[in-house]
C-alpha cells in the first residue's frame, strides 16, 4: 500500500485508540473495585445500550474480515457461516439469556454451582471457559496479523509479531483498568462504527451493479475461476463424505456455540432484569442480522470486483477481502477516494479487533479469578477483601490470558479467522452449553455429571483439533512439515458436542449421590421469575 494509506489508516487507528483509552480513563476514575461493578459493569446498562455492546462483542475480526472473505473465495459454501451464527441466537433469545441472568452472578459455573457443589463445578466450567476465550482471542489476534501485513504492503513477520503484541497490550489495559464499564462502552462505540462502515460498503457494492443483485452474483460467478459452481453448494464442503460431515460439524459448532460463549453469557449480568436480558437480545438480533445480510453482499461483491484469485493472491486465507474491496470501490489504488476508504475500513476493523479481545480478555480473566482462584484460596478477611483480592486478580490473569492468546496466535498467521471462531464455537457447544442446559432443564442433574459433562466435552474438542488437518498434514496446516493428522475432519464438533451431553447423562447415572431435589426448585423458580436474583 501506498504512504498516503498507510499514514491516514494509522491517524485513524490513533484516534480510536485515544477515545476508547479515554473512555478507560474516565471510567478508571469513577470505579469503587467491587467485584460487581468490575465484572458487570454495576448493572447499570440499558437494554439498548447492552444490545448495541453484545452486538459489538459478537460482530468480530471473523464476521468483518473472515464470513466476507470466505464468501469471496467459496461463494455459496461461504454463507454456512453468515447463517449459522445469526440462527445461533435463537438458541440464546430462547433457552439462555433470562435464565441466565435469573441463576447467576458474574459466569456461567455461577449458574451450574446454584444446585452443585461448587469447588468441582466452577473449576471445571471456569478452565472450559478460559479455553473457549483464548481459541476466539487467536481469531482475532490472526485477524490483527492479516490487517497490519496489507496495510504495510505484505509486511514482514517481524511487523505482523508486533502488531498482534501492541492488540494485547492495548487489550490488557482496557480489561485491567476499566473493567466492565469501560469494555461496553467501547463495545458501543465500536458497534456504530462497523455498522456505518458496512453500510457504506453495502451501499457503494449496490451502486456499482446498479441495485441488480442477478448481474452482481453473475459476476461474480465469472471472475470466481469456478463458474456456476461458485453460487451451488460443495466448492468447500462438497467433495466427499469428509468434506459433507465437515460442513454438517461446522453448522451444528455454529448454530449452538453462541450459547455456551463466555463473554457472551457475561453480558447478561450488565442489565438489571432478566426482562431488560431478553430486550438485549431483541437489539442484538436486529443489529447481528442486518450486519450478516450485508456480508453477503460484500463476499459476492469482492469476488464480482476484484476475482477471487486476487483476494487468494493477497490473503490465502481471504482475510483482506474487505479492505482491497473498500480501495477499489473508492477509485483504486492511488486515488483520493480509495485512500480515505481503505483507510476507514482498516481502522473500523482495527477498531473490531481491539473491542472484542476486551470484551474476551475480561470473560476470561473474571472466570480464573471469580471461578479458578475463588474455588482454590482459603477464606481469609471480610468478604470486602476477599472481593479485592479477587478483582486483582482478574486483573493479573488479564495479562496471562493475553500473553497466552498472543502466542498461540503467531502459530495461526496463515488461517482463516472465521475457521478460527468456528473452532472456538465447536470446543463452547462441546464443553460448556450441555452443562448450561442440563443444569436449567434436567431435575435429576448432579455434580458429578456436570464435571463430567464439562470434561467430556471439553477435551474429546481440543484432543481432535490437536489430531485434525488443521494443525498437520497440509500444506495450510499450523505445523505443514509434521503429519499427526488421524481425524479427517477440520471442526470436531459433529462429534465432541454429542459426547459432552452424553458424558453429563452417564456422570448423572453413575453418580454415588442423589441430586439436591430442593437446590433445583430453587435454581428452577429463580430461573423462571427472577426471585432472588442478584
Amino acid at each position: 500500500m501506498t504512504g498516503d494509506h498507510q499514514t491516514l489508516a494509522l491517524v485513524l487507528f490513533s484516534v480510536f485508540i485515544a477515545v476508547t483509552l479515554a473512555i478507560t480513563t474516565w471510567v478508571s476514575r469513577r470505579r469503587h473495585g467491587s467485584a460487581e461493578e468490575f465484572y458487570a459493569g454495576g448493572r447499570l446498562f440499558s437494554p439498548m445500550e447492552n444490545g448495541f455492546a453484545i452486538a459489538g462483542d459478537y460482530m468480530s475480526a471473523a464476521s468483518f474480515l473472515g464470513i466476507s472473505g470466505l464468501i469471496a473465495l467459496f461463494g455459496y459454501d461461504g454463507l454456512l457461516y453468515s447463517v449459522g451464527f445469526l440462527v445461533a441466537w435463537l438458541v440464546v433469545l430462547f433457552l439462555v439469556a433470562e435464565l441466565v441472568r435469573n441463576c447467576g452472578r458474574f459466569t456461567l459455573a455461577d449458574v451450574v454451582a446454584a444446585r452443585m457443589r461448587e469447588r468441582p463445578v466452577r473449576i471445571a466450567a471456569g478452565t472450559a471457559s478460559v479455553t473457549v476465550s483464548v481459541l476466539y482471542l487467536v481469531a482475532q489476534m490472526v485477524g490483527a496479523g492479516s490487517l497490519v501485513a496489507l496495510l504495510l504492503g505484505g509486511a514482514s513477520q517481524q511487523a505482523r509479531t508486533w502488531m498482534v503484541i501492541g492488540v494485547g497490550a492495548l487489550m490488557v489495559v482496557y480489561v485491567a483498568f476499566g473493567g466492565m464499564r469501560a469494555t461496553t462502552w467501547i463495545q458501543i462505540v465500536k458497534a456504530v462504527l462497523l455498522m456505518g462502515g458496512a453500510v457504506a460498503l453495502t451501499v457503494l457494492v449496490l451502486i456499482r451493479f446498479h441495485g441488480d443483485i442477478n448481474t452482481l452474483l453473475n459476476t461474480a460467478a465469472e471472475r470466481s475461476g469456478h463458474g456456476r459452481d461458485f453460487l451451488t453448494p460443495g466448492l468447500k464442503y462438497g467433495g466427499g463424505w469428509t468434506a459433507r460431515l465437515d460442513f454438517i460439524s461446522l453448522g451444528i459448532a455454529l448454530v449452538l456455540g453462541t450459547a455456551g460463549l463466555p463473554h457472551i453469557l457475561s453480558r447478561f449480568y450488565t442489565v438489571p432484569t432478566a426482562r431488560s436480558a431478553r430486550r438485549s437480545v431483541v437489539w442484538s438480533i436486529g443489529l447481528i442480522g442486518g450486519f450478516y445480510l450485508m456480508t453477503i453482499v460484500l463476499g459476492f461483491g469482492a469476488a464480482a470486483v476484484l476475482g477471487s484469485s486476487a483476494v487468494h493472491t493477497s490473503n490465502t486465507a481471504g482475510n483482506t477481502a474487505v479492505p482491497l474491496l473498500a480501495l477499489n470501490l473508492g477509485g483504486g489504488a492511488g486515488s483520493t477516494g480509495g485512500t480515505v476508504l481503505f483507510a476507514v475500513v482498516a481502522a473500523v476493523a482495527f477498531a473490531t479487533i481491539l473491542a472484542v479481545v476486551a470484551g474476551i480478555t475480561l470473560a476470561s480473566s473474571a472466570s480464573v479469578a471469580h471461578d479458578l482462584y475463588a474455588s482454590l484460596r482459603r477464606a481469609r478477611g471480610t468478604a470486602q477483601d476477599a472481593q479485592r483480592a479477587e478483582v486483582a486478580v482478574a486483573r493479573i490473569a488479564a495479562v496471562a490470558v493475553g500473553a497466552v492468546a498472543i502466542g498461540l496466535s503467531l502459530l495461526a498467521q496463515d488461517l482463516n479467522v472465521a475457521f478460527l471462531v468456528g473452532l472456538a464455537f465447536a470446543v463452547a457447544a462441546s464443553a460448556n452449553l450441555p452443562v448450561l442446559l442440563y443444569t436449567l432443564f434436567w431435575r435429576r442433574f448432579t455434580t458429578r455429571g456436570a464435571v463430567w459433562s464439562v470434561y467430556g466435552g471439553l477435551i474429546p474438542a481440543i484432543t481432535l483439533v490437536v489430531l485434525s488437518p488443521v494443525v498437520s498434514g497440509g500444506p495450510e496446516s499450523i505445523f505443514p512439515g509434521l503429519d499427526f493428522a488421524v481425524f479427517p475432519l477440520d471442526n470436531p464438533g459433529v462429534v465432541s458436542i454429542p459426547l459432552g451431553f452424553l458424558m453429563g447423562w452417564l456422570g448423572t447415572l453413575l453418580s454415588p449421590e442423589a441430586a439436591d431435589e430442593a437446590r433445583h426448585a430453587e435454581t428452577e423458580v429463580r430461573a423462571l421469575t427472577g426471585a432472588g436474583a442478584a
